[in-house]
């Protein structure tokens, strides 16, 4: 008799499924593993050579070489700048900077770090701020000029390896800040030059972006990373506060790349009347951008018939001189040459070039860019307008001066030939003299007697 608790038996079809259930979980898996496409494992590349790194001892003053970046792709470039520590000393704040020197020299000082500023950093105020710190500190370390404009230019006339690439890779003539970003600019620009400091890049001299790796940034002290910038500066003495110790050069030199953003680098033509101490003025040099972009494309002067970088342009009457650049600047468009010239009064204006003596005398205003030789200049018809400076003003034309008269020839018989005027610093004998006291004529052998 079976007890009534026994329990019966797994059916073998049961058992059967289960044992293919089974199987299939370790097997498919398995196929899977198997079979799925092979993702290459690409080791992160290092840099073609060995990156430098040394201290540059105190005695010698390093060099500031041409930016060369390391072949490398953004994901390794990114890989091996996080691999550089940052360093552990202390990173204490710069000194305030205080701009000096004669307005004009001021106004260029602010467009070349506020064109850095944006050109590197973008309408970033962070970015912008770092960015004139570094420059800053540049200035007064003994290794780059003593110049803001001399730092930001350095290099520039070099198609590559200038320090800031935006000065000689064409970006200057791609594209131009909004108002809005060149007035931000110019002020933040304003304050670093009037001692305002950006403590955390501390005396920081150079930076780079994360996906790129310059050659140089193994033998200098990271020390800090904004966005993505990483800042640096020289490892050693050449580091620390007390090698910044070069003064400022109150002279900044004129920027001809500059002239479509700032009249203050139109041949050394900027307006006496802006505030150069005032942080929050932006003045005539922002005006005569805003002006430029505010012309309409109809009221564009024609160009002249078979020359079309030539102008010659009738003035209007109610437009303040100081904006006539303005005027220049949005008629000249982005052409690599452009000759303009204007007059007030339109029976002067010539029709073709060139123009005559009057027409020349009668110029209100001049306006001349060749890119190919870095050269712009604006000029002011000073017997016209009064200027601030006298590099503003035309050449005065002279008037021509007329021909001497011939004088009439004499004849042979009524005038005795003239003797020539003696050398000076040859003593020669006085001619003899008779008992009379009269000349004797010479003699060929007293003609050819020595000097004294």
């Amino acid at each position: 008799m079976t007890p009534s608790n026994s329990i019966a038996p797994t059916p073998a079809w049961l058992r059967l499924a289960i044992g293919i259930i089974a199987l299939a979980a370790l097997v498919v898996p398995a196929l899977l593993v198997l079979n799925a496409p092979r993702v290459p494992h690409r080791r992160h590349r290092v840099p073609p050579v060995a990156l430098p790194n040394r201290v540059v001892p105190k005695e010698e003053l390093p060099a500031v070489e041409p930016i060369a970046i390391a072949d490398l792709t953004p994901d390794d470039a990114r890989a091996f700048n996080e691999s550089i520590p940052f360093s552990t000393d202390p990173n204490p704040a710069a000194r305030p900077f205080h701009l000096v020197g004669a307005g004009d020299s001021q106004e260029r000082a602010v467009d070349c770090l506020a064109a850095a500023e944006v050109y590197e950093a973008g309408d970033d105020a962070l970015g912008e701020r770092a960015v004139a710190q570094v420059i800053l500190n540049r200035v007064r370390h003994p290794a780059f000029p003593k110049t803001v404009c001399g730092v930001v230019f350095q290099g520039a006339e070099r198609s590559t390896g200038c320090q800031f690439t935006f000065s000689c890779d064409g970006a200057l003539t791609r594209w131009s800040p909004t108002p809005a970003a060149w007035a931000r600019a110019r002020e933040i620009a304003r304050m670093a030059l009037h001692g305002a400091v950006f403590r955390p890049v501390g005396h920081a001299t150079h930076y780079h972006t994360d996906w790129v790796v310059p050659y140089w940034s193994a033998s200098l002290d990271k020390i800090v990373a904004l966005h993505t910038h990483l800042f640096f500066r020289w490892a050693g003495w050449w580091g620390t506060p007390p090698a910044f110790n070069r003064a400022y050069v109150a002279d900044e030199p004129n920027v001809p790349q500059l002239a479509k953003l700032s009249p203050a680098h139109l041949g050394g033509a900027t307006d006496a009347a802006t505030p150069a101490g005032d942080p929050g003025a932006t003045g005539l040099l922002f005006d005569v951008n805003k002006a430029a972009s505010a012309i309409p494309a109809n009221a564009v002067p024609a160009a002249v018939a078979g020359d079309q970088n030539v102008f010659l342009v009738t003035l209007p009457d109610d437009m303040v001189p100081d904006l006539y650049p303005a005027l220049a600047l949005r008629t000249c468009g982005d052409r690599p040459y452009c000759k303009f010239m204007a007059w007030l009064d339109s029976s002067k204006k010539p029709a073709r070039l060139p123009p005559t003596g009057d027409q020349a005398a009668a110029m209100s205003f001049s306006y001349l860019r060749d890119e190919k030789v870095q050269y712009v200049k604006a000029l002011w018809n000073c017997e016209q307008f009064r200027r601030p400076s006298t590099a503003q003003c035309m050449r005065r034309q002279l008037p021509p001066v007329p021909a001497a008269k011939p004088a009439p020839a004499a004849s042979a018989e009524s005038a005795p030939a003239a003797e020539p005027a003696p050398l000076d610093g040859v003593r020669r004998k006085a001619p003899a003299q008779n008992k009379a006291g009269a000349a004797v004529p010479a003699t060929p052998a007293s003609s050819t007697s020595s000097s004294d």
